[in-house]
């Protein structure tokens, strides 16, 4: 089992440290500010384990949290406010947003130079040439998770279950490019490939997020492959405090008798997002002051 929690804990030490310095060097620390649109309570979970992360690392972490009925236009407002600010370092709006909100050109909004989420297209097109300014927080933690696991991926064959702009695609990107982390032969499968097994079954390494329990079953898995899995869903479980516990995408139980390796739903894939996200936020820092 690839423990994500133990990885990401030792990256946050390293960000601590350098958080330190950078404290020493310019009397300031990073600055991240969240926006948080009404009360989903998968998302408010999100948001804590940020602000949680954020303290331990020592960068400043406020939630800016609006009523769910907030106009387009107000917190696009709001957004344009905080690239100005000089003191915000970088942003994201926590998503999904309410359904009535234009998710896309909220995202727009930002500025590339804070969008420490790189969802915007001038970050994701700079990932698409290889000169990368922020890469969203869950693919790089993927391929750095993969890496901290001395998992070859020059050469390998890796399948991707979702093209999600949040995941699939940059990982895509990130595991074909030309790099030392890079250099894979990348299938992406998603809702409308027929026989994903097909590719699956052949994979070295197959990572699945699609947001759907039991996307990836056993009999998709080669034996000794690796298994990424990305996604968190929530299930009703009355043997739990809260009523409910998480698992991925993925049969857990029977695929970790095949896969030579595979992430933990929780525990494995998320830890590494939130220290990529901080990462990204000491990097916004950086390209800010030096403007």
């Amino acid at each position: 089992m690839i423990d994500g929690k133990k990885i990401s804990i030792s990256i946050q030490n390293s960000l601590k440290e350098e958080i330190s310095k950078i404290k020493n060097i310019y009397n300031s620390i990073p600055k991240l500010v969240v926006v948080l649109v009404g009360n989903n309570p998968a998302s408010i979970s999100y948001v804590k384990a940020k602000e949680r992360a954020c303290e331990k690392a020592g960068i400043l972490c406020h939630v800016e949290r609006l009523e769910e009925n907030v106009s387009e236009s107000e917190l696009i407002k709001y957004i344009n406010e905080l690239n100005l600010d000089s003191e915000t370092h970088g942003m994201i709006v926590q998503l999904p947003l309410p359904k009535d909100l234009d998710e896309e050109k909220i995202i727009q909004s930002i500025s590339p130079i804070k969008d420490v989420d790189g969802l915007t297209n001038e970050n994701l097109g700079l990932l698409a040439s290889g000169n990368s300014r922020f890469v969203p927080a869950t693919p790089l933690g993927v391929q750095v998770l993969l890496n901290e696991i001395n998992a070859k991926t020059e050469g390998s064959n890796i399948v991707i279950i979702g093209r999600s702009k949040l995941v699939g695609i940059p990982l895509a990107l990130l595991l074909s490019s030309k790099s030392d982390l890079g250099n894979a032969s990348v299938t992406i499968c998603h809702s409308k490939s027929k026989n994903i097994k097909s590719h699956t079954i052949k994979a070295d390494i197959v990572v699945v997020a699609t947001g759907f329990p039991h996307t990836l079953t056993a009999d998709m898995v080669r034996k000794d492959s690796i298994v990424i899995d990305v996604g968190v869903n929530r299930i009703e479980d009355n043997t739990k405090k809260n009523g409910y516990r998480l698992i991925g995408d993925s049969d857990f139980e029977e695929i970790y008798e095949i896969a030579s390796k595979i992430t933990p739903v929780p525990g494995g894939v998320g830890p590494m997002t939130i220290a990529m996200l901080l990462k990204n936020v000491t990097k916004a820092f950086l390209l800010n002051v030096k403007k």
